[in-house]
């Protein structure tokens, strides 16, 4: 049996557009009765809101299928009981996991930075978080994505955000999203599936591709979004490493499964 870590972002959809033949995918998983797992960096969403998103681009998941990189971060600081009082920089689904796993936000004495995707950074928000981390909290960040693929193109992403951050505070963060072990680590063990049993699927060889292979994974590469077939080598070159498929897209991918004879 083999099962599916699958990115959402430039893999399933652009922004509002769908990804050809990401409905057929998933439908192909649900009729083969195949695991999978859609895992995201992205931290602005909850399960529920990225399971209504889906649907309106006609690709129908329970929220139970989806885990972020807000989800993984909440667990994280679960794990690590070092208090409970957190400064957020980020969006509603970053809030709401950190909320629902216990944690107050806001104070003037936090225990955790922890910082995501947030579309309405400032300077204001940059001194804020800075300030706090050169007191002794402790950075942690949701994903280190620089640029996200959107309607209009790509866009900047958490990590260009924690770039000021860390520049400004000489603090590094705590990575959780992909490709950190910690985000890999909950998905392959909710998953239930030996890593080498499962096949990691993105658009982002920096993210998707390094995380599936730190985690033993097999790797397949989607030219749908950050990689194109016009830049695919050179992105290639710059992560320094290969996929075990790269495909035009996820119909190429099933196709290309199939072709190897590995369910």
């Amino acid at each position: 049996m083999k099962g599916f870590l699958i990115d959402l972002d430039g893999t399933l959809y652009r922004g509002h557009e769908p990804i050809p033949h990401a409905a057929a995918f998933i439908h192909w998983l649900k009729q083969h009765q195949l695991p999978y797992l859609l895992v995201t960096n992205n931290s602005s969403r909850t399960p529920e809101q990225v399971a209504e998103h889906l649907l309106e681009l006609g690709i129908e998941i329970p929220a139970a299928a989806v885990y972020t990189s807000a989800q993984a971060a909440a667990q994280y600081l679960t794990e690590q009981r070092g208090g409970n009082r957190v400064h957020m920089v980020g969006e509603a689904g970053l809030r709401i996991a950190l909320e629902a796993s216990g944690f107050a936000l806001g104070g003037t004495t936090p225990d955790y930075v922890v910082q995501g995707i947030d579309r309405s950074f400032s300077y204001e928000k940059l001194t804020e978080a800075v300030r706090h981390l050169k007191h002794g909290a402790t950075y942690v960040l949701t994903n280190p994505d620089r640029m996200l693929p959107s309607d209009g193109g790509l866009m900047p992403g958490a990590g260009s955000l924690a770039a000021a951050i860390t520049s400004a505070s000489g603090v590094e963060p705590v990575v959780i999203g992909k490709p950190s072990p910690i985000i890999m680590a909950y998905a392959i063990e909710r998953l239930g599936l030996p890593a080498a049993d499962v096949w990691v699927i993105g658009d982002n060889v920096h993210t998707d591709i390094r995380g599936g292979r730190l985690a033993g994974c097999r790797t397949a590469l989607v030219l749908t979004g950050v990689a194109t077939a016009d830049n695919v080598q050179e992105q290639l070159a710059s992560a320094g490493l290969t996929p075990d498929l790269i495909c035009d897209d996820l119909q190429h991918f099933i196709e290309q499964l199939n072709g190897m004879g590995s369910l």
